[in-house]
């Protein structure tokens, strides 16, 4: 099942105030991973800043945060930013205890037990419980947890600092409306080099939540002049897209021509048998595998089977791949995922198909630039995890993308457009280098 914060909206906005308005991304969840220091070691290990959050049925919300790793050294780490905190949830606007180590030389004892803060111990003896006992931290039992030690929840969180806004933004960038209707102008006088093709196929791949079909509803939008959903979204555990679709956006709002199609796939899942698989993907970039097809991830598609395109031309094969990333799950991405990724390039070098990544929710995993998307270049936070995705799925910076989708919004906003308008035409131009590497072959030949 997918793991999710059990933090409440305003429970959230609390406790990332004692952290200078600081990120929170989701590490550890003990009624999903198990209440055993094993499990959270495996998830929490050599993550840097992190914020233990507790909950009881007393409707206490309470934990300790830690600027310093935890590496099972067995030894008593000095940290003299580490402190506990409480804040009862029954008890409207009243402020976070927040209590420091009366010895910063204890902060915690870095063992293989539960996060263990001396005055109170997480995941006690491996159960759901709390070992409390007031001393290198000193406060009211009843102030920090209401006497009540048993856990109804316990989560970890990595605490990410933003780092504000850059003087300039660090890549060049124009949002007045104007850069709206010339980029529009532009992707309807595209066309690709090669007569034989009226479109580029893009193909969007990418983990389940990722933001697949919402990227193609969002470009719908665009082209509408209002928010559309024609394709499936939502959150669940796997994925939505369940079947093989191409979409073709039909021209309006001025636009004559619309020379894409985008393409959406089951999403990437960790486990043997789940999501799409490295096979199918395979098809699909040659052409093989028609509209509509509906996966089976324990059977990839076998020729003579329906829906498999026995002689595909390329009109049909794909000229671009868009690797489809969530901003805030940057951080989270397991090496599962890694080599995924990895063997879904490999293939996709094969074929020679240029590649580019699209990272979703920048809105979301900064409030600099939920505040104001043209803050988008500016943020430190979100360089950082361009830079990040980058590194890890092995591609040039320039053909990172961070772009925002439709949500919760009901009308289009003009600087959201520009950012998805950008998003194509990026696109557009690595399939023109698919079409100019044909074309120069077919003008030797």
């Amino acid at each position: 099942s997918a793991v999710v914060s059990g933090l409440s909206k305003q429970q959230e906005k609390k406790l990332r105030s004692m952290f200078c308005q600081s990120k929170l991304s989701l590490l550890f969840k003990a009624s999903v991973h198990g209440y055993s220091a094993d499990s959270f070691h495996q998830k929490c290990d050599r993550q840097g800043p992190t914020v233990v959050v507790a909950y009881n049925n007393s409707g206490y919300v309470f934990g300790a945060f830690t600027s310093s790793d935890y590496a099972q050294t067995g030894k008593d780490i000095v940290d003299d930013k580490a402190f506990l905190f409480s804040f009862n949830c029954n008890v409207n606007n009243n402020d976070p205890l927040r209590v420091v180590s009366g010895n910063p030389q204890c902060a915690f004892n870095d063992g293989n037990t539960g996060p263990n803060f001396g005055s109170l111990a997480f995941l006690h003896n491996n159960t759901a419980t709390v070992n409390s006992n007031p001393g290198i931290y000193q406060f009211d039992p009843q102030q920090m947890h209401g006497n009540n030690l048993e856990l109804t929840e316990l989560e970890v969180y990595r605490v990410e600092d933003f780092g504000g806004l850059m003087d300039k933004p660090w890549r060049r960038f124009l949002w007045n409306f104007e850069r709206r209707e010339e980029i529009l102008c532009s992707v309807s006088e595209w066309k690709p080099s090669l007569k034989s093709v009226k479109q580029a196929r893009i193909l969007l791949v990418g983990p389940v939540g990722a933001g697949k079909s919402s990227f193609f509803n969002s470009i719908n939008s665009v082209f509408k002049g209002y928010v559309s959903t024609q394709a499936n979204t939502g959150t669940a555990g796997s994925s939505l897209t369940t079947q093989f679709r191409t979409y073709c956006i039909k021209p309006s709002s001025g636009v004559s021509h619309i020379p894409f199609t985008l393409c959406d796939t089951m999403g990437l899942e960790e486990g043997l048998n789940a999501g799409l698989d490295v096979d199918d993907f395979y098809n699909i970039l040659k052409g093989h595998i028609a509209d509509r097809y509906q996966f089976n991830s324990s059977m990839p598609i076998q020729s003579g089977t329906p829906c498999f395109i026995n002689s595909p031309g390329l009109k049909e094969k794909i000229h671009c791949v868009a690797y489809v990333i969530d901003t805030c799950k940057v951080k989270l991405l397991s090496d599962k995922m890694i080599d995924k990724f990895a063997a879904f390039r490999r293939k996709t070098n094969q074929l020679s198909v240029p590649q580019l990544v699209l990272m979703t929710k920048v809105d979301e995993a900064c409030p600099l630039v939920a505040e104001d998307v043209k803050n988008v270049y500016q943020s430190h936070y979100i360089n950082r995890m361009m830079e990040e995705v980058s590194a890890r799925l092995g591609v040039s910076l320039s053909a990172v993308v961070p772009i925002k989708n439709y949500s919760k919004e009901l009308d289009i906003d003009p600087q959201t457009d520009i950012l998805l308008l950008n998003a194509v035409i990026q696109m557009l131009r690595a399939a023109e280098g698919y079409f100019d590497d044909l074309y120069n072959v077919e003008e030797s030949a």
